[in-house]
């Protein structure tokens, strides 16, 4: 017999791709995301830009699914979410909506405070409330700041935040922490390491690099493009996600756990790949290292591995093929334009 599981953030890249891979396992997943039909969010009204047609096109997949209950919905909104998820009565919350982006945080901080604060501070609350056995939410690799030590692990210190985006996600692990202390609730912050794939966020490296080299525009490369990320395939990430929740008797307390491979490859390397992949040489341009940006992520696995024995690892070519074969077919240039 299948649990309900609510998913939010569910028009996003990894809380999308993670809806339609528990429906095709025969769950019922109660899914929501503050984007309406056209992909438009309070922070994007423009139907037309390419983060809002993927949302469209993501959700459109999602709502489609059997065993999915779609419901629009703002986790900023406390008593949209008390009710709703009153109504579900899910016995395991994953919560994936938060507004992300180190670089953004950079030029519009305020965006960040509504969904990733008060709208996980709406979670925990609504989980206690409502007696959820175990939340699993989004933390990320940025929360580890500026570090030369590698691999990184989950018990280094997370006291620097470089960007105010990774100093959102410290604050959530914290907060998580304090719901435990105070309340009991179960909580696991999953510390994702630069996922890729598929249906991904136009504002991450992979998707402006690609659509670069695509249309023989310049491909900007900070620091010489030797900065280092390790990064993590879309379907590798679900799968752990989805592990994690089905093996929650391995993690107790407000636990913290990397979901990523501890492989780094230097960006300049990234580019090639993605290059070969598209048979199209990049032209490159050099620019200094950016302010809240860090030099490398690189992810200790043993948590993971100790909890789930293995889980997927997709090599990088096999990963950009996938993401090149989608974006190709999603945005073909054709008629020789650039």
């Amino acid at each position: 017999m299948t649990v309900p599981w609510m998913v939010t953030g569910a028009a996003g890249f990894i809380g999308s791709r993670l809806a339609l891979h528990l429906a095709q396992r025969g769950h019922t997943v109660h899914a929501c995301d503050w984007a309406d039909d056209a992909g438009c969010t309070p922070l994007d009204l423009d139907p037309n830009s390419t983060a809002s047609r993927l949302r469209a096109a993501r959700m459109a997949a999602v709502r489609q699914a059997p065993g999915v209950q779609w419901q629009r919905l703002d986790v900023a909104h406390p008593s949209e979410l008390l009710d709703w998820m009153g109504s579900v009565r899910p016995e395991r919350v994953i919560h994936l909506a938060a507004q992300a982006g180190v670089r953004h945080s950079m030029l519009a901080p305020q965006d960040f405070v509504a969904s990733n604060l008060v709208g996980f501070a709406n979670v925990l609350l609504a989980c206690h409330r409502h007696r959820v056995a175990r939340l699993l939410y989004a933390s990320s690799s940025s929360v580890y700041g500026m570090r030369s030590e590698a691999p990184f692990e989950e018990a280094d210190r997370t006291d620097r935040p470089q960007s105010f985006y990774a100093a959102t996600k410290q604050a959530n692990e914290a907060m998580a922490f304090s719901f435990h202390a105070q309340y009991g609730l179960q909580s696991l912050g999953m510390r994702f390491f630069t996922v890729y794939g598929p249906w991904g966020r136009p504002d991450m490296a992979p998707y402006l690099f690609a659509q670069a080299i695509r249309r023989q525009q310049p491909v900007t490369l900070f620091a010489g493009g030797e900065l280092m990320r390790d990064f993590t395939y879309v379907d590798d990430t679900v799968a752990a996600v989805t592990a994690l929740a089905q093996h929650e008797a391995r993690w107790q307390g407000a636990a913290v756990v990397n979901v990523g491979h501890q492989r780094p490859i230097r960006v300049i390397d990234f580019v090639q790949v993605l290059s070969t992949l598209l048979q199209t040489s990049p032209l490159i341009e050099h620019a200094p290292m950016q302010t809240a940006d860090v030099a490398l992520t690189c992810a200790s696995e043993s948590r993971l591995l100790c909890w789930l024995d293995a889980w997927p690892d997709t090599p990088l070519q096999e990963g950009l093929g996938q993401f090149v074969q989608w974006l190709e077919g999603w945005d073909p240039l054709g008629n020789g334009q650039a």
